[in-house]
């Protein structure tokens, strides 16, 4: 008889080469001082009152399974962006829908384009995949190459990721060469737009994502209801698609992985926006205070329109990160290339622009 204890399991190869994933660190408490968390992009504003009710009533049916086609979110959603029920699908964030698109696009021996440094997760679920991860390399300013990502495609890509505003670094790609590079993409090769950060983006020359996709089939959005709207807890994004790739994504989708409790939130959330978006115009004077802040510091910080900015300090991240937490305030090092500073309260940036002048004169 076999020693059960004795075994080892046999698991996928592929998990040896994927890279964990890296939450944001807290805040550690210190006597007599507040501190301040600005390491995982949170909207820092409390749920709003509404929304806070909605979800206490929707907490008294919480021993009954959620509505598995989330009909009624995917019809508030698809009303207030004007498209069709049947061309949203919802997950738990839109990292989970991406890993459900590359559940029903990708496997292995397929291709994956993706702009480096881009969000951390998308290696992790690409890697699960089975796909095979193409990283192009960002500009010298922080932005996507779109020439160099078109280049990259080959007869074994199947998606492409497109991350605007680009998480850590900020820039979001425009219009002209937005177009241009799907004019140059396969129209068998799915393109996702991920705007996670949408609200925040204030470049003029930022293409309408909606417009763009609407006359392409192998173009889909992918949008989360974690950032602007405060809902980082409940887990919960959408993806907006032609109906071919929504009806495959709720095909592939975890069954009742969005809870009720997120659902009734993210419909309060919807219809209370006008309220939620004077929060944004409020994070978004805080951001620019503090881009023009570390500029003047002498930092070069690129330009941003996601609700974060990033000091590209290479080999001294981590003492940055260090003389940060050491002051009270915890930012997001990415070891070797640079931090990322999420736009918190008015205090944390005071504190982050004092922890920055001094590093800068500790440094010179």
């Amino acid at each position: 008889m076999t020693d059960a204890t004795s075994g080892t399991v046999r698991l996928r190869a592929t998990l040896e080469s994927i890279p964990r994933y890296v939450a944001g660190k807290p805040a550690t408490e210190q006597p007599g001082r507040t501190t301040y968390k600005i390491s995982s992009n949170e909207n820092p504003y409390p749920p709003l009152p509404s929304v806070l009710e909605v979800v206490r009533e929707a907490m008294q049916s919480m021993n009954r399974y959620p509505d598995m086609g989330t009909v009624a979110l995917r019809e508030a959603i698809a009303k207030h962006f004007e498209v069709q029920p049947d061309e949203v699908a919802t997950g738990t964030g839109s990292v989970g829908l991406l890993g459900t698109l590359l559940q029903i696009t990708s496997g292995p021996g397929d291709e994956v384009v993706y702009a480096w440094r881009s969000f951390e997760a998308y290696p992790i679920v690409i890697g699960l995949s089975g796909a095979t991860g193409v990283q192009v390399p960002l500009t010298s300013d922080a932005r996507h190459d779109l020439d160099a990502m078109a280049d990259a495609i080959t007869d074994r890509t199947r998606l492409v990721i497109v991350c605007s505003p680009n998480n850590p670094t900020g820039p979001a790609v425009h219009a002209d060469e937005l177009e241009r590079f799907l004019d140059r993409v396969p129209s068998d090769v799915l393109v996702v737009l991920d705007e996670a950060y949408l609200e925040f983006n204030r470049d003029d020359d930022a293409p309408d994502a909606l417009s763009v996709w609407r006359p392409r089939p192998n173009v889909a959005v992918l949008r989360t209801f974690s950032k602007a709207y405060g809902l980082a807890g409940l887990r919960v994004g959408y993806c907006i698609a032609h109906e071919q790739v929504a009806s495959a994504l709720r095909t592939a989708a975890v069954p009742f992985g969005v809870s009720h409790v997120a659902q009734q939130a993210a419909i309060a959330s919807l219809a209370a926006y006008d309220e939620l978006d004077e929060r944004v115009r409020e994070l978004v004077a805080e951001r620019d205070r503090l881009l023009i802040g570390l500029r003047d510091l002498g930092y070069a910080v690129p330009d941003t329109q996601a609700n974060f900015v990033w000091l590209p300090l290479g080999d001294r991240t981590l003492d940055f990160a260090a003389a940060a937490e050491a002051a009270g305030v915890v930012v997001r090092p990415f070891a070797g290339d640079g931090v990322r500073c999420s736009v918190g309260e008015v205090e944390a940036t005071d504190r982050l622009l004092q922890v920055a002048a001094d590093f800068a004169t500790n440094a010179g």
